[in-house]
C-alpha cells in the first residue's frame, strides 16, 4: 500500500514538473532597453576633438594635481556618511535577493509534541499519552513562474541599489572637489581684497598729502576715504564664505567643522585637466544614475510578471517522515503502538473571490513598468544635456582664459599709469579712482574665472559619469 501511495506521487511529480518546465519556457523575458530608449545623436555638440579616447578614469580628481584634494577624496570615501547610508541600503537589498531565492528551494522544518488526554465517563477512566517526532518538508511548485520573477525582480533591484550608490558616491566625490575649490577660492579673493585695500590705502595716504597741501579738494579725500571703507567691507563677507565652504567640506568627509583646516590657498597651482566626451551612445553605460533606472525598469517588469502569476492556482508538496505514537492517527484506522510514519500531500490552492484585489495588484504593477519606463527615458535624456551642458560650459570658459588675462593686464597699466600722473601732479583724480576700481574687479573677475572653469570640469566628469564602470552581473 506504502510502495503504491509512492508510485502515485512519483508520478504526480513528474506530471507537474513537466508542466513547469513549459509554462517557464513561455515566462516574458526582460524588457529591451535599447528598444524603448530615446534616439541618441550621433555626437555630442560642442566636443573637443580626438573622439572618445580619454573618458575619466575612476580617481578622475588626481587630475588636478593637488595632493591635498586627493587624500580628501578618499578621507570622504572612508567617512562620508551619505556613502555609508547608501552602502546600508545594498546590504538589504542583498539580503532581500536571499530571501526571495530561498523561495525557489524546498523548507524542511522539524517537530515534536507531546498530548497527554486523560478521561473518566461511566466510572471508568482512560489515558492516553500520545507523541510524534517528524521531519516536514514542503515544496511549492513555480507552475507559473512566480518565484522565479521574484528572485529576478529581487536581482535587478540589488543591482539598482548598487547603481544608487556608485551615483551617490560620484555625487560625493564632485561635491568634495567642486567645495574644496570654493575654499581656495574664497582664500585666493581674500588675498585679492586684502591687496586692494593695501592700494587703496596707498592712494589715500597720497590724496591726503595733497589735500593738506590744498591741492585737492574735500571731495576727493572723502571719495577715496569711501573707496578705503569699501575694500574693507569685503573682508568680513568673504571671511564668512571661505569659513562657511570649510564647514562643508568638513561635513563631506563626515567631520566636525570645528578645528577642520585646509591647507591650500590658490587656485591658481591647480592644473585644468581636459577629458573627451565620446559619444552619446558610450555614456549610457558610463553613469550610474542611468544604469540605476535601466535596473529599475527591469525589476518592475519582474513585478508585473510576479503579480500576473499570483492570479493562478498555487501547488504545494508537503512530505512529513519520522517516529510516532501511535503510528497512525486517523479518524477511521487507527494502528496503535510506537513505529515509523509517513506522509505525503500535493495541495492546490486557486482564489474564487477576493474583491478584485489581485487584479488590482496586477494592475498597480503595470503601471509602476509604465512610471520607471518614463523615468528611464528621462534619465538617457537629461545625462545627453547634462554632458552637452558641461561640454558647452568647458569650451566658453575656454575661450575666455585669454581675455580674461588680458583685461587684468591692461587694468593694471591704466591704474599704474594713472596713479603715477597723479603722484606727479598732472592727473586727474577721478583717473585714479576709476582705474582702481576696475583693477580690483578685474582681479576679483580672473579669479571667479578659475573657479568657473574647474567646476566646469568638475561637472563634465560627473556628467560623464566620473570612471563608473557597469556591473555585469545582471540576471
Amino acid at each position: 500500500m506504502l510502495v503504491s501511495s509512492v508510485m502515485q506521487m512519483k508520478w504526480l511529480l513528474i506530471s507537474i514538473a513537466a508542466g513547469a518546465l513549459v509554462c517557464a519556457a513561455c515566462s516574458t523575458p526582460a524588457v529591451r532597453t535599447d528598444a524603448v530608449q530615446p534616439s541618441l545623436p550621433a555626437a555630442f555638440e560642442q566636443a573637443a576633438p580626438g573622439g572618445g579616447d580619454a573618458w575619466p578614469r575612476p580617481g578622475w580628481y588626481r587630475a588636478f594635481g593637488s595632493e591635498e584634494l586627493s587624500a580628501l577624496e578618499d578621507e570622504a570615501a572612508r567617512g562620508n556618511l551619505d556613502r555609508a547610508a547608501a552602502q546600508a541600503r545594498v546590504q538589504q537589498a542583498l539580503a532581500r535577493a536571499r530571501a526571495a531565492g530561498a523561495a525557489r528551494l524546498p523548507s524542511v522544518d522539524f517537530g515534536a509534541d507531546v498530548t497527554r488526554v486523560t478521561g473518566r465517563t461511566g466510572g471508568e477512566s482512560a489515558r492516553e499519552t500520545d507523541w510524534s517526532a517528524l521531519l516536514s518538508a514542503s515544496y511549492e511548485l513555480d507552475f507559473w513562474g512566480r518565484n522565479a520573477a521574484l528572485g529576478r525582480s529581487a536581482r535587478w533591484s540589488t543591482l539598482a541599489s548598487r547603481a544608487e550608490a556608485d551615483t551617490v558616491a560620484l555625487t560625493t566625490s564632485a561635491a568634495v572637489a567642486d567645495t574644496y575649490f570654493q575654499v581656495l577660492s574664497s582664500r585666493e579673493r581674500l588675498d585679492i581684497a586684502r591687496s586692494n585695500l593695501r592700494i587703496a590705502q596707498d592712494v589715500l595716504s597720497v590724496v591726503q598729502a595733497r589735500f593738506d597741501a590744498g591741492a585737492v579738494g574735500a571731495m576727493e579725500l572723502a571719495a577715496q576715504r569711501a573707496a578705503v571703507a569699501n575694500a574693507r567691507l569685503v573682508i568680513p563677507a568673504l571671511e564668512q564664505v571661505e569659513g562657511e565652504a570649510r564647514a562643508t567640506l568638513a561635513l563631506l568627509l563626515g567631520r566636525v567643522a570645528q578645528g577642520f583646516e585646509v591647507n591650500g590657498t590658490l587656485l591658481a597651482t591647480l592644473a585644468v585637466p581636459e577629458v573627451a566626451a565620446g559619444l552619446p551612445s558610450e555614456l549610457l553605460r558610463r553613469r550610474p544614475d542611468v544604469a540605476a533606472a535601466e535596473y529599475a525598469l527591469q525589476s518592475a517588469h519582474a513585478d508585473l510578471q510576479v503579480a500576473r502569476a499570483s492570479m493562478f492556482p498555487s501547488i504545494t508538496l508537503t512530505l512529513a517522515g519520522g517516529m510516532q505514537n501511535p503510528a497512525v492517527q486517523a479518524a477511521v484506522t487507527t494502528l496503535a503502538g510506537t513505529g515509523p510514519a509517513f506522509s505525503a500531500t500535493a495541495g492546490v490552492v486557486q482564489s474564487i473571490f477576493d474583491g478584485g484585489r489581485r487584479r488590482a495588484v496586477r494592475d498597480e504593477a503595470r503601471a509602476r513598468e509604465q512610471e520607471l519606463l518614463a523615468t528611464y527615458r528621462s534619465a538617457v535624456l537629461a545625462s545627453l544635456k547634462d554632458t552637452q551642458d558641461a561640454l558647452s560650459a568647458v569650451s566658453h570658459l575656454q575661450g575666455q582664459r585669454d581675455l580674461q588675462q588680458e583685461n587684468l593686464d591692461q587694468c593694471e597699466r591704466a591704474f599704474a599709469a594713472a596713479q603715477a600722473r597723479f603722484r606727479a601732479g598732472s592727473g586727474d583724480f577721478l583717473n585714479v579712482l576709476d582705474s582702481q576700481r576696475s583693477l580690483q574687479a578685474a582681479r576679483d573677475q580672473l579669479s571667479q574665472y578659475r573657479l568657473a572653469r574647474l567646476r566646469s570640469v568638475i561637472n563634465l566628469y560627473k556628467a560623464l559619469g566620473g570612471g563608473w564602470q557597469q556591473s555585469a552581473a545582471a540576471p
